[in-house]
């Protein structure tokens, strides 16, 4: 499936995903070789299938993209009635996740465009005490070019939801 034909769907995913579970898995190679996932809240899809993500405490993930900079993003809609409703019907209204591939840049300041998007959607918690202490000071960013991408796949309730898909 061509990851520039379902852009919009999977920015779609991912964003449903984000308010379910506040996260996104991101994954990379440790030096040894073995996946390591980091929950990262703080991932951004552009229109270009591109994106971007703030990372001040993933130290282990940053070390490992420095010497490796392949991805998989993994986003999964956890909203209790999608489920409900889904489990239901015997069927999925919409995908339920996606897994995005490709390759995260070098760390890099951030713009003001870009610390804007990240204050705006930590506002709602903006009176309390850990919004502050985890996130006043976000100030780098990873751009990540996608290559590719496949559906979170749970066969017999997904027919026909990917565009193209067989």
């Amino acid at each position: 499936m061509d990851i520039k034909t379902h852009w919009p769907e999977i920015r779609r995913v991912l964003q449903r995903a984000q308010v379910s579970t506040i996260h996104c898995s991101l994954a990379s190679i440790s030096p040894d070789g073995m996946p390591h996932v980091t929950p990262i809240g703080t991932v951004f899809l552009r229109d270009d299938c591109t994106g971007y993500f703030f990372d001040p405490y993933a130290t282990g993930l940053a070390s490992n993209l420095d010497r490796n900079p392949s991805i998989c993003l993994m986003a999964v809609d956890a909203g209790r009635m999608f489920w409900l409703r889904s489990l239901l019907l015997g069927r999925f209204p919409r995908p339920p996740g996606v897994r995005l591939y490709g390759r995260a840049g070098v760390r890099r300041e951030a713009t003001a465009d870009e610390i804007a998007a990240v204050a705006a959607r930590v506002r709602p918690t903006r009176w309390l005490k850990g919004n502050r202490m985890l996130w006043s000071n976000f100030s780098h960013v990873r751009d990540i070019d996608f290559t590719a991408f496949r559906p979170v796949q749970y066969p017999v309730m997904m027919a026909g939801l990917w565009r193209g898909d067989a």
